[in-house]
């Protein structure tokens, strides 16, 4: 199978943070707790297994063992749970939001990234073990980034309001979305496996929190994925003194902001935050609404509700019901190490961005901060789109090229006659050069009109050069098609493939083999962008 290794820089489609992030920028140093390679994890393991207490690794196998109750939880996830139950296990986490029927593609890049780390962990420290962990984001309350999926070009949208948290959403109203997902999944061997997942997922669910969990299960259960939902009172309860710090002593905002100013200065004048802190970073949780927490002159209140607090009577409330105070996205990453033995993240780029504002804050709450890794990135190409990429005498990087220059790189090529009219402007320069020392030796004030005058003339080549261009398109118009069309496949909608397609596309095609393929083909220490080329 073949498999071409792209470096992420080379694509554009990823942040020069990111990108000078892995290529080990100085200054990004201090914001990491190392570079992310197997010999990193010891120092990892020893800091993680000092700052870990056994009381909140007991709450936590508590909490497991709950939640997959009633679940057909094959043997490698009951032998799992007890492995957590060790000082010597740690975990790997990815996390992501509840998308319908797993979103993009990218969704199973992370996870497979996760498993895969923990397997080349075990290799190399068979005297610990290591278990990937799906962190579901069952609190999070933007329905409408969860509400809608891709499948083969179409937008698929649950018609659902709600302002809670996601993860305890029923699924009353999702059977008419279902009908129509079943509907273009047709009749073939392959659509009726999928149906019977669907079936025994989000059909026989009583929300979504579950019915992710069922689905995730069914995929990567034999792979010994633990999956953990959050929103619980008894895990909470292990967060009470890092929420009451941030409602009184505000240590997030503190150390966000500085953490920030150091980037600017140390990094890049132009380093726009990923996410800003806000003096609370806690939301008020209730089943129907999630809204944040903020302080009045007097005391505290939330902001959609209006309800108010006493000081005294919103630490009552946090002792009694810390399962009411939601971490934001600042938040979360430090309630996930505070209940986790986790000693790697592993997110895309964005998340990358968020955690590396963080360390500062960590380190204020004196939790260990963990390694960060890339989650792998592919696109997958199918051999009909391999036929057509060599038909039209293309390159691989030359694909990641937006749309348009693309199309407008490859007319230029293959036309026979010569579009490029900038060898007029190198004339005119000279031509214009002369001009200027002219007007200097006469009259400096004719020295606008001969700039505008220049200007003009530039922009009527560019101008010229552009109608020749469509003109040429014109003529080649099966050429442009075709280029669209396989642009299209692999970029759909001028994006990453990953962060378009879904996965049950391909599944639809390939089922089984593709999951196999894609734990061949993936590896999590290999920081470059993945082209696989699927069989027939």
């Amino acid at each position: 199978m073949a498999l071409t290794r792209i470096p992420y820089r080379n694509t554009g489609y990823f942040s020069s943070l990111i990108c000078d992030l892995i290529e080990g920028h100085p200054a990004l140093e201090s914001l990491v707790s190392g570079p992310v390679r197997l010999e990193e994890f010891e120092k990892q393991i020893a800091v993680k297994q000092k700052h870990y207490a056994l009381s909140t690794r007991e709450t936590l196998i508590k909490a497991l063992r709950a939640q997959y109750q009633g679940l057909s939880s094959p043997k490698k996830v009951d032998a799992q749970l007890s492995l957590l139950a060790k000082e010597t296990t740690f975990t790997v986490t990815t996390g992501h939001q509840l998308n319908l029927f797993t979103g993009p593609l990218y969704f199973f890049y992370k996870i497979i990234s996760t498993i895969k780390q923990c397997k080349q962990l075990k290799q190399k420290y068979p005297q610990f073990d290591f278990v990937p962990l799906y962190w579901m984001a069952t609190e999070d309350h933007d329905f409408e980034e969860i509400s809608y999926f891709f499948f083969q070009g179409k937008k698929l949208q649950w018609n659902e309001q709600s302002q809670g948290p996601v993860g305890r959403l029923s699924l009353a109203s999702l059977g008419p979305l279902l009908d129509i997902f079943e509907k273009l999944l047709g009749d073939s061997d392959r659509a009726k496996e999928i149906k019977a997942i669907i079936q025994k997922t989000y059909r026989t669910a009583a929300n979504l929190g579950e019915a992710t969990q069922k689905l995730v299960h069914h995929f990567f259960g034999e792979e010994g994925l633990v999956i953990l939902d959050a929103d619980r009172k008894d895990l909470k309860a292990c967060f009470v003194s890092q929420i009451k710090n941030d409602l009184e002593h505000h240590h997030c905002k503190v150390a966000v902001e500085g953490t920030i100013e150091k980037i600017q200065t140390n990094y890049s004048d132009q380093y726009a935050p990923q996410v800003n802190p806000r003096e609370i970073n806690l939301f008020y949780l209730t089943d129907k609404l999630r809204e944040r927490i903020v302080k009045t002159p007097t005391a505290y209140a939330t902001t959609e509700s209006n309800t108010t607090f006493t000081k005294e009577a919103l630490w009552a409330e946090v002792e009694n019901h810390p399962e009411r105070f939601s971490p934001n996205v600042l938040m979360r990453p430090l309630y996930q190490e505070v209940i986790l033995p986790n000693l790697c993240y592993i997110g895309g780029g964005g998340e990358i961005a968020y955690w590396l504002e963080l360390k500062a804050f960590f380190k204020k709450e004196a939790v260990p901060f963990p390694l960060l890794l890339l989650r792998n990135s592919a696109v997958l190409a199918t051999q009909k789109t391999i036929r057509k990429i060599k038909q039209l005498d293309l390159d691989k990087e030359e694909l990641f090229l937006n749309r348009t220059a693309l199309i407008n790189k490859k007319i230029r090529q293959i036309s026979n006659i010569d579009l490029d009219l900038q060898f007029l402007k190198e004339k005119l320069e000279e031509q214009f050069e002369y001009l200027e020392s002219l007007v200097q030796s006469t009259d400096p004030s004719f020295e606008g009109t001969v700039k505008a005058q220049k200007q003009k003339q530039f922009n009527g080549i560019d101008a010229l050069e552009k109608r020749l261009l469509n003109a040429q398109k014109k003529k080649l118009v099966d050429h442009v098609q075709r280029l669209t069309l396989l642009h299209e496949m692999l970029f759909p909608n001028n994006s990453l493939q990953e962060r378009q397609s879904n996965f049950f596309e391909f599944y639809l095609s390939h089922g089984e083999d593709l999951l196999h393929l894609l734990f061949e083909q993936l590896d999590p220490l290999k920081l470059e962008f993945s082209w696989i080329q699927l069989p027939e």
